[in-house]
């Protein structure tokens, strides 16, 4: 709920009508259902993937885009998209497919940005949750390469509006 709170934000904020912000709120918390076909003991190891364990997670964004196909009302063709595409970089280097640019579907990329910045404030099996300058600096730095310039510079004008989503939708406490 968060992330994609966060992504229909900075959809707003990047000039998306209301229409176009819901449809990105309903279709992002779909991003990762891909990782339903990624073995648990790969999800939730605690240390660093080894590189047969990345190549196996990074199958999720396919099975994601796979487990959405044959149904194309806006909503799923609009998921399937976003699960397919999430882990593209503005630069080329992403995955599956290494698109680039804008050859990246604008759903993905604001998905991506809104992912990565909640990835890293929030607690993992593998991580503790990054404080919000660090995570804010690593959004900045990532600017042109991972991500969108125009989105980002969009999503670091929305800030104190994500930190009331962060404060609205905190995890619970452990």
């Amino acid at each position: 709920i968060r992330m994609s709170k966060i992504a229909a934000l900075v959809a707003g904020a990047s000039g998306m009508n209301s229409a176009q912000c819901e449809l990105l709120l309903n279709a992002a918390p779909m991003h990762d259902i891909g990782k339903i076909g990624i073995p648990d003991h790969i999800l939730q190891k605690p240390g660093k993937l080894n590189p047969d364990e990345w190549q196996i997670m990074q199958t999720h964004s396919q099975i994601g885009a796979d487990i959405l196909k044959g149904d194309e009302s806006t909503l799923l063709a609009t998921a399937r998209e976003i699960c397919l595409s999430h882990h593209e970089k503005w630069d080329g280097t992403g995955y599956p497919n290494r698109l680039e640019g804008e050859a990246i579907p604008l759903m993905a990329r604001i998905t991506a940005l809104a992912d990565v910045f909640d990835a890293l404030t929030s607690v993992r099996p593998y991580k503790k949750a990054w404080e919000l300058p660090d995570a804010l600096n690593f959004i900045n730095n990532e600017s042109g390469k991972h991500f969108d310039p125009r989105l980002t510079g969009h999503f670091m004008s929305v800030v104190p509006e994500i930190i009331d989503i962060m404060g609205e939708h905190a995890e619970p406490a452990a």
